[in-house]
């Protein structure tokens, strides 16, 4: 054991912690006390930590309390972080302590082990890198940080790119006229645009949503410390914090205006959830619509043909299904019930402290991740590569027997139904049998039923 371990103390005593680690005593108690699921801390969230504790020394080098090289070792352990370095050495399970205070400590001491490496000299995991700080308001802060730092370079990149390819899809078949439905059903004609820009028009109002749920995660609750009262920080260091945190993010951050809030709810967090939700909901319509319309190809509805990428059947020969909006509506469903995780975890605020702020970090990134992965490959995948097949969106069309709703304001609404019924059950298209039925003549009827003109509203005359 000797060889492969060295012995690391801390006010409980000594603990075995591997040679090369760079953590020390609290993280490896960790390790051992939660060996519940193996799902370490996402990457983002401990970039975001490192964030968090760059900005810190930052503050505490202005403010005089860190002397210059120790600061700067500090500064620039974390930067190594943040561009991607030492992230195996953050081994501790989701399913931890419910303030985060492990994870906290990990990077608290993985810093101060580096920081020590630069700087030749003895760097405190307490009282060097978390000075001014406690478990309690750095976890609250950092899972603030992450979600807006994801947000903002993940997903909203990738919501704009598959709203920007509906947009082209748009361009090239939005003229194209299809039967519209309800319920299922054969409803009145709209374009394909029409369709399309339903879509677009739920995802902006989702990405608004989730950008006006920002507002409140971008208010810090870093300088709140133990428990609200800022007990060992400078009256100065939260704004500071605040101005430096957002000057290497490129994210405008401020200091909470309270930080009992911050501590004691998530209540910021859990709203930014329920609009990712929002979100969910719009890919999983955006899902599903593609699957009905690509559905067949012989005895489905066969509007569209999503670009074939995999065998669809280890059976079934030349079977090809619709995998990319399949996948997406997963990710949905997915997105759907971290929401409740995250809810149930918004609610064990108790006092002055959340406990579950781990798992709601966990839940929230990955949620934003999964959203920003999927919208990308709907956009180039399946929305940017369908093809339209007009033959039979144009064969269904001119049977729908719904056409005759643009008949009402001239014949009645009991008038067109009997011609409705009387052209499905003989197969037959809409205008020959009102040609039969009324006394408007071919070019009248002709008029009245274009296609093209039912979708752009207003009354018959």
């Amino acid at each position: 054991m000797s060889s492969h371990y060295r012995i690391e103390k801390d006010s409980m005593g000594d603990v075995h912690v591997p040679q090369d680690a760079l953590y020390q005593a609290q993280t490896q108690r960790a390790v051992d006390n939660f060996p519940i699921s193996g799902m370490t801390m996402p990457k983002q969230f401990i970039q975001a930590l490192a964030f968090v504790k760059q900005a810190a020394a930052r503050s505490n080098l202005e403010l005089k309390l860190l002397e210059h090289d120790i600061a700067h070792a500090i500064i620039d352990s974390c930067q190594e972080i943040i561009d991607g370095q030492h992230l195996e050495q953050f081994p501790i399970d989701v399913f931890q302590t419910g303030s985060g205070t492990s994870s906290n400590m990990n990077a608290n001491e993985v810093i101060a082990t580096l920081a020590s490496q630069k700087s030749g000299k003895t760097v405190s995991p307490n009282d060097h890198v978390n000075m001014g700080q406690s478990s309690n308001d750095v976890i609250p802060t950092t899972i603030q940080v992450s979600a807006a730092l994801a947000c903002h370079f993940q997903l909203f990149p990738a919501l704009q790119h598959l709203i920007d390819t509906i947009d082209s899809k748009t361009e090239s078949v939005g003229h194209v006229v299809k039967t519209g439905r309800t319920h299922l059903m054969d409803a009145m004609p709209v374009t394909l645009g029409q369709e399309l820009q339903g879509w677009k028009i739920q995802l902006e109002k989702a990405q608004l949503g989730i950008t006006h749920a920002l507002e409140n995660v971008t208010a810090l609750a870093q300088g709140g410390t133990a428990v609200g009262t800022g007990i060992n920080a400078e009256p100065e260091f939260a704004a500071i914090f605040a101005n430096n945190i957002s000057v290497s993010t490129e994210i405008s951050f401020t200091c909470s205006d309270n930080f009992f809030y911050n501590l004691g709810s998530q209540d910021a967090i859990v709203a930014l959830s329920g609009q990712l939700k929002t979100a969910a909901v719009a890919v999983m319509k955006i899902s599903n619509d593609l699957r009905w319309m690509n559905s067949g190809p012989l005895a489905g509805l066969g509007e569209i043909e999503l670009e074939a990428l995999q065998p669809g059947s280890s059976i079934m020969p030349g079977k090809v299904n619709p995998v990319i909006p399949e996948a997406a509506a997963m990710v949905a469903a997915q997105v759907i019930g971290n929401d409740t995780t995250i809810t149930v975890g918004g609610q064990s605020g108790n006092f002055q402290l959340n406990v579950m702020l781990p798992v709601i970090a966990l839940n929230l990134i990955q949620s934003i991740e999964l959203l920003a992965n999927a919208s990308t490959l709907l956009a180039d995948k399946a929305i940017g590569s369908f093809t339209v097949r007009e033959d039979n969106l144009q064969l269904a069309l001119a049977k729908n027997p719904i056409l005759v709703t643009a008949l009402n304001p001239v014949i009645g609404y009991l008038k067109a139904a009997e011609i409705a019924k009387k052209a499905y059950k003989e197969q037959r298209p809409i205008i020959d049998v009102a040609e039969e039925e009324t006394d408007l003549s071919r070019s009248e009827l002709e008029s009245l039923l274009n296609p093209k003109k039912l979708t752009e509203g207003g009354v018959a005359h």
